[in-house]
C-alpha cells in the first residue's frame, strides 16, 4: 500500500490490484508479434491497441485462484507503443512511479512497428481464412 505525495495526502493505491509492467519480451505466440500468424480479429485488434492490455499467460479468476498474483502487461503491447512514440496513460503513469521502466523491454522482440501494420495483418489473415 502506497500513500502520500504521489497520488495525494488523502489517497491510497493498493498495488496489488494494479497490473504489473513487469514482462519484458512478449511470450511466443502474443498477438503483437509479427512473426507470428494473426488469430484474433481486426476489430479487437483495434479494441486492444491504446489501452492496457493482459498477457493472455497471466491471466485467471480471482473467484478461482485468490493467490495468483496480479496479471502481467502483454510486453508486446508495450513494445508496440513505446515504438510508436505513444504509450497509454497507465504506461506514463506506472514509470513515473517506478512501476514500469521503458528502458528494459526487449525493442528488438518481432513486434509491428505500429497500430496499421498489426491491423492489416490481422485484416489480410481473417480474408485469406474464409
Amino acid at each position: 500500500m502506497l500513500t502520500g505525495p504521489i497520488c495525494g495526502p488523502n489517497c491510497i493505491l493498493i498495488f496489488s490490484e494494479i497490473m504489473k509492467y513487469e514482462l519484458k519480451t512478449p511470450c511466443s505466440n502474443c498477438p503483437f508479434r509479427s512473426d507470428v500468424k494473426p488469430y484474433i480479429h481486426p476489430e479487437r485488434v483495434e479494441e486492444i491497441i491504446g489501452q492496457e492490455f493482459s498477457c493472455h499467460k497471466t491471466t485467471t479468476c480471482k473467484e478461482q485462484d485468490n493467490n495468483h498474483p496480479a496479471a502481467q502487461h502483454c510486453a508486446g503491447s508495450l513494445i508496440l507503443h513505446e515504438k510508436m512514440d505513444q504509450p497509454h496513460q497507465m504506461m506514463r503513469i506506472c514509470e513515473r512511479i517506478g512501476l514500469y521502466d521503458r528502458t528494459k523491454l526487449n525493442m528488438d522482440a518481432p513486434v509491428y512497428d505500429d497500430a496499421e501494420a498489426m491491423i492489416e495483418a490481422h485484416e489480410i489473415a481473417e480474408y485469406e481464412s474464409t
